[in-house]
């Protein structure tokens, strides 16, 4: 019953909250102005992701015996917040939100949250610090990669913390369940703002926001006796961030698009898994509703393997990577011969 009522309160608040915010953004002008490299064709106000932080927050309140659990992620969370926040504002270089996602991470680190599968050694310690890093600062940004049409960022959070519950919830993590409920809740009190017809933006405050805060939920869980399946489930749940990543950065290599680093960080365009799909004929809410689908599906594959063996977690990994190698194959043919009948 409590997880029911965090869930409604989560829910409730940033239900109320996201119309005043954007009318707060409307008046300080915090908007974000159409492009060629984006997809809207209106001024957006931006300050979503506040909304989701504050229902969020507000929700885990009412387990405050429990909350030193979760504490490091949240005040890592509230920095990724903040840092975005003045992104949307101001402006901040890419290097800079690098450079301090790096030492966030680190933080979390020096309170003991990390990935841990590696032998224990200094070589071992090394290693699951790096990942740790990787990690949260890649899933970071992949999710404010992600949000590039309506409702797909936060929707696929809500997916993405459903599967996680479910896993948490059969697993006895009660308190984790609640942190799920309570972020999830937040999202679902947004979403009708931002979906299918986006009336504000989540903004890089909430995109990298929900990135961070899925990524450490993901690190803080226990999904697994076995360190292989242990680090499957996280995987799969979060697969399609992960994918559009990979993917979006393999087609850049490979398209001549950036030639180092930096410019990876720097270059922004209409590249990614779901401007593919668009560019294929989908409707922008049809290529939003496939991707919760994509979500969905990698979702309940994580809670088959959850009870497995290495193996079988091996297995569900490979089959992953066969579907979305098929999708990307799909989706860049796709895109040569639609591009080919465009010059015709």
């Amino acid at each position: 019953m409590k997880l029911f009522f965090v869930l409604f309160i989560s829910f409730l608040v940033s239900y109320l909250l996201t119309p005043f915010l954007r009318f707060i953004a409307v008046r300080l002008k915090i908007l974000d102005l159409p492009s060629k490299r984006k997809v809207h064709k209106r001024a957006t106000p931006l300050l979503g992701g506040i909304a989701i932080y504050l229902g969020f927050f507000i929700g885990l309140l009412f387990d405050l015996k429990n909350l030193n659990q979760f504490l490091p992620i949240l005040n890592g969370a509230s920095i990724i917040l903040v840092l975005g926040l003045i992104d949307d504002i101001k402006g901040l270089s890419a290097s800079f939100r690098l450079l301090c996602q790096i030492l966030v991470s680190l933080g979390l680190i020096l309170c003991n949250l990390r990935i841990t599968f590696l032998p224990a050694g200094l070589w071992g310690d090394i290693g699951e610090i790096i990942l740790t890093v990787l990690w949260l600062v890649g899933l970071t940004n992949a999710f404010n990669y992600l949000d590039g049409l309506d409702g797909l960022a936060c929707g696929s959070a809500i997916v993405n913390l459903l599967c996680f519950s479910l896993i948490l919830y059969n697993t006895k993590q009660d308190y984790l369940v609640m942190v799920a409920m309570a972020l999830g809740g937040a999202c679902l009190g947004f979403l009708p703002f931002n979906f299918p017809r986006a009336k504000i933006f989540l903004g890089d405050a909430g995109s990298t926001f929900l990135g961070f805060s899925l990524a450490g939920l993901a690190i803080l869980g226990n999904w697994a006796e076995d360190s292989i399946v242990k680090i499957t489930i996280p995987l799969l749940i979060l697969g399609v961030p992960i994918f559009d990543m990979a993917f979006t950065t393999v087609m850049r290599i490979k398209e001549a698009k950036v030639r180092n680093f930096l410019e990876w960080l720097q270059y922004s365009s209409k590249d990614h898994f779901h401007h593919y799909l668009v560019d294929l004929g989908m409707r922008q809410s049809g290529a939003v509703v496939f991707i919760y689908f994509v979500s969905l599906s990698l979702g309940i594959s994580a809670f088959m393997v959850a009870n497995d063996q290495a193996i079988e977690a091996v297995l569900t990994l490979t089959q992953a990577g066969i579907i979305f190698g098929i999708i990307a194959s799909l989706m860049v043919i796709g895109k040569r011969r639609r591009s080919g009948w465009e010059l015709r």
